[in-house]
């Protein structure tokens, strides 16, 4: 079930992720010109997929002929293409907002979309919000910054590195990125996996004489490999939209590596705990415990994904609202479970009984075999096990009968009818003499009285205590005092 529930989580996550750069789902605006971000990932997305024809409707060519449009548009497309791409530009800079991002120091319909240097001088593009209709508002890379396309397209060229290489290395695309940075990132990968199993082994052995640092192995290596690879994309960077859905994956990823070091440490705290705990109190140790842990590093996983989701820009508030309606909707399907849960709880934490115990509730006895969550195992005197929900055995008047500290002596004794005053009493003072000579017996005023002629007999009451908690040791005394 919880094995379950996470994968539904990391799916819904990684749908996410995939979707990341959409734009918002009521777009007025049928090519998605609505937010600045969304416009240029649309225009990306034309320029891949070859339809720079489309794509010139991104750009604010005005001031242009129309003769001309059909003409320069798809090429301004293609140098905007590359300006993207083959420079160090990063998309979620851009604001998701309809209006912009406010409070830079551009008019409020202005959005700074990248520089460039060229020869010394920093050309500077912008988006411009216009309004090509009444009523309907979208965003372009304003005129003037396609005026600069040109010149600024002078800052893509080919690296010192790149013209060493075949040039079969650089000109051939995989997903509009030059194949050699492809190879270089797996390179970078195979180098960063084979580092990192050293620098697991070398903190495996550093911490050996603490703590058993197996299960941080895993969480480093993950860690060393996306940090390495994060670097890496600064010096093989891919396509814009591509390295983008790299990075969002990275980040996830070393979110999700901490809070998997930090679920190995609470099952380190747990087993050091759980190492510590009366061996009698197995309801902690087998109950509680697990499922703390459980709680505890489900939450530290939900805490890493929303706070990833939240950093791309998601509203992680509908999020946990959704997570508490579908909380609601469970809590009230298993009502009877939360019911029994909520009762194992409380016999957990009141410790009325303990594992081992024998305790009456209702008109039952038996001992205490297992106290779980759900419900509590007993063995009865005739070796049966029975099964009693938590909700019934947290209401029920429960009587520990381990927990005495002694155990209550009171026969009663019939004596012929025929029995005379001085035999009575000769007996009662026999009998008290019995008890008061007794080592384990404590005894009151009057451990022995006659309390009344019966129809056949004269009754005799014993009330005395025999100092064991030991039943088996008080079965043995309360023979020798009855002979």
């Amino acid at each position: 079930m919880k094995q379950s529930v996470t994968q539904l989580l990391l799916a819904l996550v990684f749908a996410l992720v995939l979707r990341g750069q959409a734009p918002a789902p009521a777009a007025k605006d049928e090519l998605g010109r609505d937010t600045p971000r969304s416009a240029i990932f649309n225009f990306l997305n034309a320029c891949h997929a070859r339809q720079y024809s489309k794509a010139t409707y991104y750009l604010d060519l005005r001031r242009l002929p129309a003769a001309q449009r059909a003409k320069d548009g798809p090429e301004l497309a293609m140098q905007l293409e590359d300006l993207l791409d083959d420079t160090p530009f990063d998309i979620t800079t851009l604001s998701r907002n309809a209006e912009g991002d406010l409070s830079d120091d551009l008019t409020p319909n202005l959005e700074r979309l990248a520089s460039f240097e060229v020869g010394g001088q920093n050309i500077q593009l912008n988006l411009e919000r216009i309004e090509p209709a009444p009523g309907v508002q979208i965003w372009q890379v304003s005129a003037d910054s396609v005026a600069l396309i040109p010149k600024a397209h002078q800052a893509v060229a080919e690296s010192p590195f790149e013209k060493k290489l075949p040039q079969v290395l650089v000109t051939f695309e995989i997903l509009d990125t030059p194949v050699w940075r492809w190879i270089a990132l797996l390179v970078a990968g195979a180098v960063l996996w084979l580092v990192s199993r050293f620098l697991a082994r070398v903190l495996v052995a550093v911490l050996r004489p603490l703590i058993d640092a197996h299960g941080f192995s895993g969480p480093l290596r993950v860690a060393v490999i996306v940090i390495g690879l994060r670097v890496a994309l600064e010096y093989a960077s891919p396509a814009t939209l591509s390295r983008t859905f790299l990075e969002r994956a990275l980040a996830l990823i070393i979110s999700l590596a901490a809070a998997w070091a930090t679920a190995v440490a609470i099952d380190l705290i747990a087993d050091r705990w759980r190492a510590r705990i009366d061996p009698r109190v197995q309801s902690v140790s087998y109950s509680v415990l697990p499922l703390g842990r459980q709680v505890l590093k489900l939450a530290v996983f939900l805490i890493a994904i929303l706070s990833v989701l939240s950093a791309w820009g998601y509203n992680t508030t509908t999020i946990l609202a959704g997570l508490g309606v579908g909380g609601i909707a469970v809590a009230l399907a298993a009502q009877k479970t939360i019911e029994d849960l909520f009762g194992g709880v409380s016999v957990i934490s009141d410790r009325p009984v303990l594992v081992g115990d024998v305790c009456r509730f209702g008109d039952r006895t038996g001992t205490v075999m297992h106290i779980g969550l759900r419900s509590t195992r007993l063995r009865t005197p005739d070796r049966t096990v029975i099964s009693v929900p938590n909700a019934q055995f947290a209401t029920s008047t429960l009587e520990n009968i381990s927990r005495r500290d002694k155990v209550w002596f009171h026969p009663t004794l019939n004596l012929r009818r025929d029995t005379t005053s001085d035999q009575l009493l000769k007996v009662l003072a026999s009998f008290r003499e019995i008890l008061t000579s007794h080592s384990k017996v404590e005894t009151g005023k009057i451990p022995v009285r006659f309390i009344g002629v019966g129809a056949y007999s004269l009754d005799i009451a014993v009330e005395a205590y025999v100092a064991t908690p030991d039943y088996d040791e008080f079965l043995e005394i309360q023979q020798d005092l009855l002979l």
